[in-house]
């Protein structure tokens, strides 16, 4: 996947996005923001932001700065800040790959169904950590590869057409955390059909 096209892609979703998946997703992705538990002054940074639609979720207290490299869903985001009337959240166009942030900029880091949708996962888990405070909460939901063998069988043969897509399905939660400083402290399952994984990690780089 070459984020060209990603781009094209999702450009393509932004309009039908929340239509589409909305409903679907829409309780891991509440769920992921409570596992957050982002407090009143807190950075946070939402990775993958795409049409906006958790940024009603986190409420007043935190400052949230949503990134995200398609510009349709980031017109979508700015819609859903100025119909819900947030003040407190701020949206970039930026390749998370390659952020511009400086280190340690956020307390907490959100990235929703986006760890499977870029060219290259370690890169951005580098960058997400990078970006992350010694200590920072990093909570992640998406589809990942399932314990159950021949489930995961089934998915690693389906990636090349979901890559066409623009996402990938061959992906397990070892794979996205390896070599990171990243320490796991709960995972659970979550709808649709209990294939997708919300993670909470803490950042254990050092200061």
């Amino acid at each position: 996947m070459d984020l060209a096209r990603l781009e094209r892609i999702y450009d393509a979703y932004a309009k039908i996005y929340d239509r589409l998946f909305g409903r679907v997703f829409d309780a891991p992705r509440k769920r992921a923001v409570e596992w957050l538990a982002a407090t009143p002054g807190e950075r946070v940074l939402e990775v993958g932001v795409g049409t906006g639609i958790a940024l009603p979720m986190y409420g007043s207290g935190p400052w949230v700065i949503g990134v995200d490299f398609s510009f349709g869903m980031l017109l979508q985001a700015q819609r859903c800040i100025a119909v819900n009337r947030i003040g407190n959240a701020h949206i970039l166009r930026m390749d998370a790959m390659r952020m511009a942030f400086a280190d340690s900029s956020f307390d907490a880091l959100m990235a929703a169904y986006v760890v499977t949708a870029v060219p290259d996962h370690k890169r951005l888990l580098g960058e997400m950590v990078r970006v992350c405070r010694p200590g920072g909460r990093i909570v992640i939901v998406n589809h990942l590869h399932h314990r159950n063998r021949w489930i995961a069988f089934g998915q690693r043969m389906l990636s090349p057409l979901t890559q066409r897509l623009g996402w990938r399905t061959d992906l397990s939660l070892d794979d996205v955390l390896a070599d990171t400083p990243i320490e796991v402290v709960r995972v659970t399952t979550v709808p649709p059909f209990g294939l997708w994984y919300l993670v909470e990690g803490r950042n254990t780089k050092s200061g």
